[in-house]
């Protein structure tokens, strides 16, 4: 077992890529912006709640599911639910959301790359003009940025599980923290600074509503990349011996202390180029704030560091981001690319060029969805607007499916593997203690309504008019 490569070789390599798939541009962004916007400390505390209430015990499911079936989210639904179609069913929908979502962040992943690319061509007085997004992402120059893209992919994922995924993140994962505290650090040394971290700690309870609840949970559960198979995957690499209830809580407080930390580089250094900054005026976009905002905010840093600084700092700033999107990327596609070598039977090269060549052609169709094809750009209407599509997959596949795909787990969990075989499982790698007792109640009564509920509420706000 110690040698199967299909296997993560340590528990620090298992969190460093289970990090990466979590780690994303929400995390550096999204998560400090939101906090801002809804609540400042009232939010870190409702988001952390959720973590350790709700997230905690989903991710102990899905690793449980993973390591006892040694199958991805198709094979494990079928194994565990003896066959039965509806939950067959449910198991192909947890690989069609990696699937689909990975279209998408390819296409996020690859603006990233050009972005750093144009940086380090000494173009960032460029990407600050403002209609310079809008020419960037119809220029043909994308598809040359999404075949860098691709060949980075099928370099890590060709390596397999530990000489591809478990190395990459091993490299990887550290140099996105070094960069990261590196640039708070810098950040919080500006003058003003301060103002941004009174925004982000200050609790302000009067703003906290049904939406800013309902934010904080699926910040908490999207960051940690419940409901898209990575975990039933990333779980199915588990050694027997792993502990898998310290496995969660590494991963747990990994990805949520990489938020924090974005926290205190990003809110500074809004406040303190634009003292007067509104919070609520902020964008609720992340792709917005970082490819529209954030280049402003560098280019406001040269009258005082200087063009040359100014530039360095920025590069450093988009490859954090590159670096916090490739893994995610890796990790996405990982999904799918292990279910067509278990259930297709094909080798993880042939596995991985199927996985890919769909992927290609969807990441082209949302590419040419930004006006350059009319049917793509108004591929379906809804809330009262055109959607590109573009629009719909992260309409669809990230901000509805994914609690549901939560709510399908812990049902399975429940009805088909029942209690004690995911204590049995939860129990085999050592000591679990209260984390497991309260996992098996949260899974069988409160998680369960509260997904139910994220999902209900999110389609009527999402797609109704």
């Amino acid at each position: 077992m110690q040698n199967n490569p299909d296997q993560f070789s340590s528990k620090i390599g298992f969190v460093l890529a289970a990090a990466g798939s979590a780690v994303g541009i929400g995390n550096l962004v999204g998560f400090p912006v939101a906090a801002a916007k809804n609540g400042g400390g009232a939010f870190l505390l409702l988001y952390i709640f959720f973590v350790v209430a709700i997230c905690l015990p989903l991710i102990l499911a899905e690793l449980s599911l993973g390591r006892a079936t040694g199958k991805g989210p198709l094979g494990a639904f079928h194994q565990v639910a003896k066959g039965n179609k509806a939950w067959v069913l449910a198991g192909a929908l947890s690989l069609i959301t990696p699937f689909m979502i990975a279209v998408f962040y390819s296409v996020l992943t690859v603006w990233l790359l050009g972005y750093f690319v144009l940086v380090l061509l000494g173009q960032l007085d460029q990407l600050a003009t403002p209609v310079f997004f809008g020419g960037f992402i119809t220029s043909p120059w994308i598809f040359a940025y999404l075949a860098a893209v691709i060949a980075i992919v099928v370099f890590v994922l060709k390596g397999g599980v530990r000489d591809g995924i478990e190395k990459a993140s091993r490299l990887l994962m550290p140099m996105l923290f070094v960069m990261l505290i590196g640039l708070a650090v810098f950040v919080l040394t500006l003058p003003n600074a301060s103002a941004g971290l009174k925004f982000y700690f200050t609790p302000q309870l009067d703003r906290i509503t049904w939406s800013v609840v309902n934010g904080a949970l699926s910040q908490a559960f999207f960051s940690l990349s419940l409901g898209m198979g990575i975990l039933i995957t990333y779980g199915s690499y588990l050694r027997k011996q792993d502990n898998l209830v310290q496995s969660a809580k590494l991963l747990a407080a990994t990805d949520t202390g990489v938020a924090l930390v974005a926290g205190l580089m990003t809110l500074p250094a809004i406040f303190a180029i634009y003292p007067n900054t509104n919070p609520s005026e902020l964008s609720d976009s992340s792709v917005g704030l970082i490819f529209s905002f954030f280049p402003n905010i560098f280019m406001a840093m040269a009258p005082k560091f200087g063009y040359l600084v100014s530039s360095c700092i920025a590069a450093v700033f988009f490859l954090l981001a590159f670096v916090a999107a490739i893994t995610s990327l890796v990790s996405i596609i990982e999904v799918p690319v292990a279910a067509l070598k278990a259930q297709g039977k094909k080798t993880r090269n042939k596995a991985l060029s199927w996985v890919l060549a769909g992927i290609v052609v969807g990441a082209l169709l949302c590419a040419l969805s930004f006006g350059q094809v009319q049917w793509l750009s108004e591929f379906a209407f809804y809330s009262g607007a055109n959607k590109s599509l573009f629009d719909v997959l992260v309409d669809v596949f990230y901000d509805t499916i994914l609690p549901f795909n939560g709510l399908l787990i812990c049902l399975l969990v429940v009805w088909q593997w029942k209690r004690h075989n995911m204590g049995a499982e939860m129990a085999a790698g050592g000591h679990t203690g209260w984390l497991e007792r309260y996992t098996h109640f949260a899974l069988a009564f409160w998680i369960p309504a509260i997904l139910a509920t994220v999902f209900a509420v999110t389609v009527i706000t999402k797609f109704s008019s």
